[in-house]
């Protein structure tokens, strides 16, 4: 099993009336040295301002990106061939950057390499201390810039660091 950090950027809070604008995943393994980057195209004429401006893009940057079907068929070559067993999808806001994943590979690939599953970062760690009211944030090394390789570098980090701190959790070998 593979996990993979992933980290998304949107223009809004739902997949499908908004766009994701760009993701990062890095495969969680010490060195953390692979790792892929998609900027992909609006599919809506739909966007908020105010999150589009998080990822660090203008709306007229996005509309030079990338069409979504081609960057999902790169990034899910590059799965299968970084990770040709089971891929676990694992990031800190699951609940956010998981459904745009999986509804832009269902819409535009008609399947998700990922499967049926995430799991919440955040959640992990909660567990790992056994206190709801901490937060792992502490543990990243790489800063939270909104880059979303950046991001997902910095909470693979993390669980690395949950790791070294006793969390059980089998990280595959390189091919």
């Amino acid at each position: 099993m593979t996990y993979i950090m992933v980290d998304v950027e949107a223009d809004g809070p739902i997949p499908g009336d908004y766009s994701m604008v760009s993701f990062g995943a890095v495969i969680v393994e010490p060195g953390l040295g692979r790792s892929f980057y998609g900027q992909l195209r609006p599919i809506s004429e739909q966007f908020v301002p105010e999150a589009l401006a998080v990822s660090g893009h203008s709306r007229e940057e996005t509309l030079a990106f990338p069409e979504p079907a081609e960057v999902l068929r790169a990034f899910r070559a590059w799965l299968l061939h970084e990770a040709p067993d089971r891929r676990l999808f694992i990031s800190d806001n699951n609940g956010f950057d998981w459904q745009f994943i999986n509804w832009y590979f269902h819409h535009f690939l008609g399947e998700n390499p990922f499967g049926f599953s995430s799991q919440n970062l955040g959640s992990l760690y909660k567990g790992l201390v056994k206190d709801t009211f901490q937060t792992f944030k502490h543990l990243r090394k790489t800063r939270h810039s909104h880059h979303p390789v950046d991001d997902a570098k910095g909470n693979a980090e993390a669980l690395l660091a949950m790791q070294a701190q006793g969390l059980k959790i089998h990280l595959g070998s390189r091919k």
